[in-house]
């Protein structure tokens, strides 16, 4: 029963982690009532609570594989009282600076649930099973439409007292339905980190995650105030409309991980950089709100996809670091957050428009869509190289002229050469007097008229002992239909042959 409900439980804690997360955020038009916050600043402080949300991925993804995600839960939450009781009673610009930081505790627990819940379903499941719990990011949209409604009633700071209520309740919840008896794992930190600092593939999710989450974050923080002051819209409504596209982002992330249990995460990658690139381009050129909305609306979609395939691969290729690894690329999707409202608000200042940050978006994301069509071409050789080393059968590849150009292990096992021996080499080394010149010159007019010749013949193994092998010879062609390379593959019949024999 425990087991059964961690992912809604995990996904509510979620939800309530990203609701505390952008409080400032959702409320700073209403705090600047109150508080002398400079214009200047106002980038600063809606992307603070990002930092320590993102560089907290990492040590909370490693706890929740070490003591389970019940305490890192339950530590997060009662860690988090003290910034949101603070905030509510802010004087300052200070105040809030130093609240937020440590709000940033409420993004970190995103690491916990994505390292925790793979223990409980087999791979095939994880895209959709991660983008369930990924939807919790939700919970910045009930912020972000709910509080300034709130706000409008009873004040800011009543508002944020209300978030108490709320981490208290959720506090007690993760103490009775926790999961005491989650599996663990005891890797030193430093070990998976040694085991994966390395690996370019974390590192291209890293990037990927970047863009993809780190949009959705930026445009949380950065929509209600550019709304307001770019197009003059009323608070509620900046708020409201800041609201729809993270539940378009929202619902899009489950769907993003279905999508990539069904088919290959990469080709939806590359769909999904390849729309970043063309809206990032119109946003950087939309004359009107219409525009700017579509725009939006389609980064909404492709970043809520785009997260929920991210981390549909992440447990798929790193399953025993899969902590560590979680939480280095959450990290990297928070500061991915956390940058672009400042280097927004930097050159808006120096240039007065925000054409030139959206042409960057739109840059980066075209070097991300490169970088995914190369792991897809990658990925394809490295399962032929696979197949071609695992396969039972000798495989040996020659140039037109006969040269050996590559053999496979089981080549080396059937015959005793080993790759250095044969590549350089011809067939030859392999034959015996068993066959004469007329039958090799049929087994060619087979192989030039149909492509291919199989049949039984007698080969020569390095130690001089012969054995009877069924072979089969394919021609490889060009476009043109000429022949580039010959590709054999055989098998070891003697014994079968013997036994026929018999």
């Amino acid at each position: 029963m425990i087991k059964k409900i961690q992912l809604p439980l995990q996904t509510l804690n979620l939800v309530v982690g990203f609701m505390v997360w952008v409080i400032i955020s959702s409320l700073i038009a209403y705090m600047g009532e109150d508080i002398d916050i400079p214009k200047d600043k106002l980038a600063v402080l809606t992307a603070i609570p990002v930092i320590l949300g993102s560089i907290l991925r990492i040590p909370l993804g490693y706890l929740a594989d070490v003591i389970g995600s019940r305490f890192v839960f339950l530590i997060s939450f009662i860690a988090l009282l003290f910034p949101v009781f603070y905030i509510s009673d802010a004087n300052t610009y200070t105040d809030l600076i130093i609240g937020g930081l440590f709000l940033g505790i409420g993004g970190a627990v995103f690491s916990v649930g994505v390292t925790s819940l793979p223990k409980y379903y087999p791979k095939e499941k994880m895209g959709f099973v991660n983008g369930i719990y990924g939807a919790g990011n939700i919970g910045t949209a009930i912020t972000t439409f709910a509080a300034p409604l709130i706000a409008n009633q009873i004040g800011w700071s009543s508002t944020i007292k209300l978030y108490l209520i709320l981490l208290l309740v959720f506090i007690a919840l993760n103490i009775f339905f926790g999961d005491r008896k989650e599996p663990r794992k005891k890797t030193p930190i430093v070990e998976q980190i040694k085991g994966v600092y390395k690996s370019g593939k974390m590192w291209n999710f890293s990037l990927f995650y970047f863009i993809t989450f780190g949009s959705f974050v930026a445009f949380t923080v950065y929509l209600p105030n550019f709304l307001v002051s770019n197009f003059g819209l009323e608070k509620v409504d900046a708020g409201m409309r800041t609201a729809g596209f993270i539940v378009v982002a929202t619902l899009f992330r489950p769907i993003g991980g279905w999508l990539g249990d069904k088919f290959q995460p990469l080709i939806l990658l590359m769909i999904v950089f390849g729309t970043y690139t063309l809206s990032a381009i119109l946003l950087a050129f939309s004359p009107s709100l219409l525009w700017y909305t579509i725009g939006c609306i389609l980064i909404a979609v492709v970043a809520g996809i785009g997260n929920g395939v991210i981390f549909k691969l992440v447990p798929f290729y790193f399953n025993k670091q899969a902590g560590i690894v979680n939480g280095i690329v959450s990290m990297m999707g928070g500061l991915g957050g956390f940058f672009p409202p400042i280097l927004l608000a930097t050159i808006f200042s120096i240039t007065g428009q925000y054409s030139i940050g959206f042409m960057l978006l739109s840059s980066v994301s075209l070097a991300s869509l490169v970088i995914v069509v190369s792991m897809y071409y990658q990925d394809r050789l490295t399962l032929s190289q696979e197949v071609f080393n695992s396969t039972a059968q000798g495989i040996l590849v020659t140039e037109t002229n006969g040269t050996i150009k590559a053999v496979n292990p089981a080549f080396t096992r059937l015959t005793g050469y080993t790759k250095e021996e044969a590549i350089g080499q011809t067939p030859r080394i392999l034959k015996t007097n068993r066959q004469n010149k007329e039958f090799y010159d049929q087994m060619w007019n087979s192989i030039k008229e149909n492509g291919m010749w199989q049949g039984e013949i007698w080969n020569r193994r390095k130690n001089g002992e012969e054995y009877k092998e069924w072979l089969t010879i394919s021609a490889v062609t060009d476009e043109t239909g000429d022949p580039v390379r010959y590709v054999g593959t055989f098998s070891d019949i003697t014994d079968e042959k013997k036994k026929k024999d018999d």
